[in-house]
């Protein structure tokens, strides 16, 4: 079965599902909620230290179980997550200013993520960028034009074998199903013979 659908990039810009959600909004990480918040906390750095995490885009209540590594990737060659997927030590320039009377002005601690994936049909990477003492940020999916190519060729091979092989069964079938008629032609069957006999008896 084919992991696509036949037209992706029309399938991103128009629906409606993914043109909310290719826009940067609020997501948080859904893991563990029955646990304290300082739990939590070490288990989603953990969490994104082994190339994984659970985060959901609050508007639409969308979850998803992220990966953050190289679509190519599988199994055993999955250990730890480049940089370019989990980035603890990008400059943000983002700010965090306390309300308290002894209120300190410093820069979030933030981690930057990256998780390629196929999501409804069509090759995605989701992006964002997470506060990891309130476990909140934001993201946004971005279409995967280089994926989406991959994968249509494999869902046109797909295709095309499906195809091959519907016609080597449509032929085979055919072939005996003619041989099976040239044998009834060449070979009468012995009901026929018996039948002949008794004919000639009775004239005799």
């Amino acid at each position: 079965m084919p992991r696509v659908v036949p037209d992706q990039r029309s399938k991103f810009e128009n629906e409606e599902f993914f043109r909310k959600l290719s826009r940067e909004c609020e997501i948080k990480y859904t893991g563990f909620r029955d646990r304290p918040h300082e739990e939590r906390q070490a288990r989603f750095q953990n969490a994104c230290r082994d190339g994984r995490s659970e985060i959901a885009f609050v508007a639409t209540g969308t979850n998803l179980s992220l990966q953050f590594f190289p679509a190519n990737l599988h199994g055993d060659q999955r250990q730890v997550p480049a940089r370019e997927y989990v980035d603890f030590e990008r400059e943000t320039g983002k700010v965090v200013v306390c309300s308290t009377a002894s209120a300190k002005t410093g820069k979030k601690k933030i981690v930057y993520l990256k998780a390629p994936m196929i999501l409804n049909g069509v090759c995605v990477i989701w992006k964002g960028w997470i506060d990891l003492q309130r476990l909140d940020g934001m993201g946004f999916l971005e279409y995967d034009e280089e994926r989406a190519q991959q994968e249509d060729a494999l869902a046109q091979a797909a295709f095309e074998e499906a195809r091959r092989r519907t016609r080597d069964f449509e032929d085979r079938d055919r072939s005996h199903r003619e041989d099976l008629e040239s044998r009834r032609q060449q070979d009468p069957s012995p009901g026929s013979n018996m039948a002949n006999a008794d004919v000639e008896h009775k004239m005799r």
